[in-house]
């Protein structure tokens, strides 16, 4: 049984940088105190006329450029997104027709920042089962669509982008050792958009309450986060009998760097091996350890033989990991 391997990556984030000093104009905050607690100091922000699946192209085009293959030769589109360009058809249904990918089935996975390592877990077990092989899989978001500007806690968190993976069918001992997925429901108030769907659709009330943009009980989120990060980092590495001072690179969901800081603490990891691009794109939720992965392959912070963890958390409550032998 064949596992996936990853064979080329991309990604693409809008133009538009918001810092924190624009938001010190718009909002009571200050550079320092967004700096001190998230490691954020500036996010990329989409156009008003780009949509996701436009940043989900955009990232795609790169990934099918690195992997040699042509859009035609894909037979499975995984987009993960919470941000899709419409409640219906499927964001990753829109790409296929954008790619030209008419050869692909196409659809999407909604697990919030986990989703682009839940779509990586889906994806290999197609190519293990042997029915597919030229996979691709984006996370991608357009969070400041629903990010409400008026609340000064969850506005300076989020920001736009888009990560891709080609994965095919392993011919060595490299690509997915694992990854483990994982769900808790009953914290699934933490980290919502209220509004928008059947146990709350549009109305005028909604949208004066502010019901559709992003609500976060951060505290709360935090601690559970930093928790179970620890715990699915150390037992993912014990499963495939790998210590941690054999892993190259710790790629994490890029939420909040003392979450990061707390994990790789837990690891006994230093952070010269835990790749950190918050600063300069936020929290992009499905996006993030897709911009972050492409990030670290084109800047040659992973080489082949290295073994590379992936982890997120997110809404839901959902968190997830994927251990990869480059």
């Amino acid at each position: 049984m064949k596992t996936g391997k990853i064979i080329s990556t991309g990604s693409y984030y809008p133009e538009k940088i918001l810092t924190n000093a624009d938001l010190e104009k718009t909002v009571e905050t200050t550079d320092e105190w967004i700096t001190e607690r998230t490691g954020i100091k500036e996010r990329r922000i989409s156009a008003e006329t780009q949509c996701a699946s436009d940043l989900a192209c955009e990232a795609a085009k790169s990934a099918l450029k690195n992997s040699g293959i042509s859009a035609d030769e894909l037979d499975m589109i995984i987009v993960a997104t919470v941000t899709g360009d419409m409640q219906l058809p499927s964001t990753a249904c829109v790409l296929q027709d954008k790619l030209g990918a008419s050869n692909a089935v196409a659809f999407d996975i909604n697990a919030a920042c986990s989703g682009f390592i839940f779509s990586l877990s889906v994806a290999n077990s197609f190519i293990k089962a042997g029915s597919h092989k030229n996979i691709l899989v984006v996370g991608v978001e357009c969070l400041s669509k629903f990010t409400d500007w008026e609340d000064r806690t969850t506005c300076v968190l989020f920001g736009d982008g888009a990560g891709a993976v080609i994965i095919q069918p392993s011919d060595d001992e490299s690509g997915i050792l694992s990854t483990d997925i994982h769900s808790d429901g009953k914290y699934a108030e933490l980290l919502c958009v209220p509004a928008g769907g059947s146990k709350m659709p549009p109305s005028e009330d909604t949208l004066k309450n502010r019901d559709h943009y992003i609500k976060m009980r951060g505290n709360e989120v935090f601690k559970i986060a930093v928790k179970t990060l620890e715990n699915l980092v150390t037992d993912t590495l014990k499963k495939n009998n790998v210590d941690p001072s054999q892993l190259s690179l710790l790629i994490p969901h890029q939420a909040n760097m003392r979450i990061i800081q707390a994990t790789a603490a837990r690891l006994n990891l230093p952070m010269d091996r835990v790749f950190v691009n918050i600063e300069k794109y936020g929290n992009t939720s499905a996006a993030s350890v897709a911009i972050a992965l492409d990030e670290a392959v084109r800047t040659g912070r992973i080489k082949r033989g290295d073994h590379v963890l992936l982890e997120a958390f997110g809404a839901g409550l959902t968190w997830a990991s994927a251990l990869i032998k480059w």
